[in-house]
């Protein structure tokens, strides 16, 4: 249950904490706590971690495709930009202590960043349902990390 993931060279702007991103990330999270899709269908979820450094709760919004099992599958893309998002290093440093919430429910979850084959298919089962990610994949130099939720 390793995670390992460097940095790119190249990508998009990493998404900002402005005001605007911060507004969008509440109505996002209302709608995935409420069981509703984020824009063009895509299914979401608000991801609780704890911070890397600082030991608080951290939540955002994030996009996610069903798992095997009942598991959930979330890319830490940051919209392809060449750094990882901050919540994939709270998920490093603290992979047992996530919480998730959708559709009205919370659940209590295990992180484990993918890797080799099994990272192939759960890439392939993302790159069919959301057409997304193979676009930040080819902004960045960086592999998308691919993590996997499992229930607790």
């Amino acid at each position: 249950m390793t995670f390992s993931s460097r940095n790119g060279t190249r990508g998009a702007r990493q998404p900002g904490n402005g005001f605007l991103p911060r507004l969008i990330n509440t109505w996002a999270a209302k709608r995935a706590r409420a069981g509703k899709t984020f824009f063009g269908g895509t299914l979401a979820l608000v991801l609780t971690t704890v911070g890397s450094r600082t030991g608080i709760e951290r939540s955002t919004p994030v996009t996610y495709v069903p798992g095997e099992d009942g598991t959930w599958l979330i890319v830490a893309s940051a919209a392809g930009a060449a750094k990882n998002p901050s919540w994939y290093y709270n998920l490093a440093a603290n992979p047992d202590r996530v919480r998730i919430e959708l559709d009205g429910h919370t659940y209590d979850v295990v992180a484990e960043q993918l890797h080799g084959d099994a990272r192939a298919r759960a890439w392939r089962r993302i790159s069919r349902e959301s057409k997304l990610f193979a676009n930040y994949q080819a902004k960045t130099d960086r592999q998308l990390p691919i993590i996997r939720l499992s229930p607790r």
